[in-house]
């Protein structure tokens, strides 16, 4: 299908984001990297009748460090995660994870905070920011406000973002010596939407788990936190016990609904497996191989 007839404006930045928003009302879409965008016009699945390209705004960009917290500008594209330094030294999750997202041309393209803002129930970001236990910071005309990423996804498509409202960046604690971190997704091919995936973050005490983040994609209206199966892990060695503790609790955090790729059951079962391959990727080499 073709566009509908739009029109296109500039903001150059966020004041001038505000005054277009104040004479357009709802009629104005924001458009950063446009990858969701783009096709949801194609399929007029959104009708806006002007488009705010936002890209030039210099206060929605860059990665730098502020204290404990690695600060990533809302318009940071996914090929930048992949490839920072600052990224992968302290958020190496999301270094971990661009790479799994579609492909080169739309990594080139789409950035951060329109993945988040998209909410898609698949994509990998979304699951990345929860398990991190980052923060979402919001700006609008009438000022900014912070919502803990676990707070941030509502329902299918659906985020706590009010009208006028957009994402300025993504606030993430930054990874210790203590921090392991891994995600995982299982897809028919490459680039395509996980049937499921598992975003994963663990703060070890010594040989033990201190606390773990599971959080799954792909498996309901949004990222899951599988608390229940986090808390299994709680004070254990990785062990094989230790992980089959935490697949049985999948049981009670898991919900998935039937979709395209297959019923419920199957991806309770993906689940299972993929909680078993982080894991395992966390174990000392000779117990991951007994």
């Amino acid at each position: 299908m073709k566009w509908p007839a739009i029109g296109y404006v500039r903001a150059d930045s966020l004041d001038d984001l505000w005054r277009i928003q104040a004479e357009h009302g709802a009629a104005a879409q924001v458009l950063a990297g446009g990858q969701t965008l783009l096709a949801t016009l194609a399929f007029r699945l959104s009708d806006p009748k002007l488009l705010v390209d936002i890209t030039r705004i210099a206060a929605l960009r860059g990665v730098e460090l502020q204290g404990g917290v690695l600060r990533i500008g809302a318009l940071t594209r996914h090929a930048e995660l992949a490839r920072d330094g600052l990224v992968a030294a302290h958020a190496p999750l999301l270094a971990e994870a661009a790479p799994l997202i579609a492909h080169p041309a739309i990594r080139n393209r789409g950035t951060i905070g329109g993945s988040l803002a998209y909410a898609d129930p698949a994509a990998e970001l979304p699951a990345c920011v929860v398990a991190l236990g980052a923060t979402i910071v919001t700006a609008s005309a009438a000022g900014g406000r912070r919502i803990p990423a676990a707070a941030f996804f509502t329902g299918l498509l659906e985020t706590a973002l009010e009208p006028g409202e957009i994402i300025a960046a993504v606030e993430v604690p930054v990874a210790t010596q203590a921090t392991r971190s891994a995600i995982r997704e299982v897809a028919r091919r490459s680039g395509d939407y996980a049937m499921a995936g598992l975003a994963a973050s663990l703060e070890m005490d010594g040989a033990r788990v201190g606390a773990a983040r599971l959080v799954f994609f792909g498996v309901g209206a949004g990222p899951v936190l599988a608390a229940r199966a986090g808390a299994a892990l709680q004070g254990r060695v990785l062990d094989g016990a230790a992980v089959a503790a935490a697949q049985a609790s999948l049981a009670q955090d898991l919900d998935p609904p039937a979709d395209m790729h297959g019923p419920p059951e199957m991806k309770r079962h993906l689940a299972r497996v993929l909680v078993q391959r982080v894991l395992a990727g966390f174990q000392p080499e000779t117990e991951a191989a007994a």
